[in-house]
């Protein structure tokens, strides 16, 4: 095995949890983990601390934004609260709009179901990067988080190294092209390592473990 395997394994046993799992839901190709998925990308698109956007996510996941139809039957206060339960304090108000305009965007549009993206995407990415664009919230930052992640359950995403994720191979020393990076881990471990390599960048430490040994 080479030293850019070995490295890429060292940097999954540390940090190759996807952001998903970390707010505490499963990403599957289904209507509602692909929304709790824009919920994550809006909130962690956000200047703010990752942690602290995970957190937030998590909350109004638990409070029922488990779906467009969910989040649209919590009042704008019981958002702004779960946002605030989890210190995400500086954009709760304008957030918790945001996810009522995406909401009921994703309702109409695609009739609260993600796959219908997917399918209008037709295999293209760049497409599928510009449709969740439309989404009230979602910029390229965010759409960047979306595709990053979600391309373990929508493989023809993959590989999908956006620029912060490449930031984060160049830090550790490993390959800076998706490709590349795709051919150091199995399959369907493309999102944890593009979450790691994201890691990375937020943590000095984690880095010179990972790229010293």
């Amino acid at each position: 095995m080479s030293d850019h395997h070995d490295r890429a394994r060292r940097l999954l046993d540390r940090a190759g949890r996807t952001f998903a799992e970390q707010a505490g839901f499963t990403l599957h190709d289904k209507p509602s983990p692909l929304w709790q998925l824009v919920v994550l990308a809006t909130v962690l698109a956000k200047p703010i601390q990752a942690d602290m956007a995970v957190d937030a996510a998590a909350e109004l996941r638990k409070a029922g934004a488990t779906t467009p139809q969910g989040t649209l039957d919590l009042t704008w206060q019981q958002r702004v609260d779960a946002l605030v339960r989890a210190h995400y304090r500086r954009f709760d108000e304008s957030t918790a709009t945001r996810l009522e305009q995406s909401a009921t965007l994703v309702l109409d549009r695609w009739h609260g179901d993600l796959r219908e993206l997917a399918a209008e995407a037709d295999g293209d990415t760049g497409r599928a990067a510009d449709l969740l664009q439309e989404i009230p919230g979602i910029g390229p930052a965010g759409a960047d988080i979306f595709l990053r992640e979600v391309q373990d359950a929508w493989p023809w995403v993959r590989p999908y190294f956006d620029a912060r994720a490449l930031d984060g191979a160049e830090a550790v020393g490993l390959p800076t092209g998706p490709g590349e990076l795709a051919d150091l881990v199995a399959g369907d471990d493309c999102a944890r390592l593009a979450a790691a390599l994201v890691r990375v960048t937020l943590d000095d430490h984690l880095a010179a473990a990972v790229r010293d040994g």
